[in-house]
């Protein structure tokens, strides 16, 4: 099969992520796992998003909620936004991505986020995740002493309007 890869990657499925989601190969970098992780939300490889994610971490996690979003999500795309660290020499990465996709309602939605990963014994895992707000949309609609339409309740001046 030469399907191409859910991460955008320009390589076939079976030689960019396919290989990493199924534990033949380990992923070289923490932006190498985030593209696996991806991937894996795109095929519905839900055993390996938990595999994958820091055993401190993986309590956190609901196995049917992951595979409930997984099934429920048309996976449009993955971008990259920026990598610090998380080299093959590095311990710890973080990765900055935008995964666009359309929800149960056809609806079309992007998840930006910021993600930390960890390598330990050789094998790189995702600990942690922190969604980037997006200020200048809101910036464009939104007064800047309205209530911030990010849901946080503070002005918009304070949150996602703020320098």
């Amino acid at each position: 099969m030469n399907n191409p890869c859910f991460c955008n990657s320009n390589l076939t499925f079976e030689n960019c992520c396919k290989p990493i989601i199924e534990g033949t190969q380990q992923a070289s970098t923490a932006e190498a796992l985030m593209r696996s992780r991806y991937s894996a939300y795109a095929s519905v490889a839900t055993q390996y998003l938990l595999d994958s994610t820091h055993i401190s971490e993986r309590a956190n996690y609901s196995k049917t909620e992951i595979e409930t979003w997984a099934k429920e999500s048309s996976w449009q795309k993955l971008e990259i936004i920026a990598c610090k660290n998380g080299l093959e020499e590095d311990s710890v990465g973080e990765v900055e991505f935008k995964a666009y996709f359309k929800d149960s309602k056809n609806a079309s939605k992007i998840h930006h986020e910021k993600s930390v990963f960890q390598k330990e014994n050789g094998i790189w895992y995702f600990v942690s995740g922190e969604i980037v707000k997006p200020k200048i949309a809101y910036a464009l609609t939104t007064d800047r002493n309205a209530p911030c339409p990010c849901g946080s309740g503070k002005k918009f001046k304070k949150c996602c309007g703020g320098a």
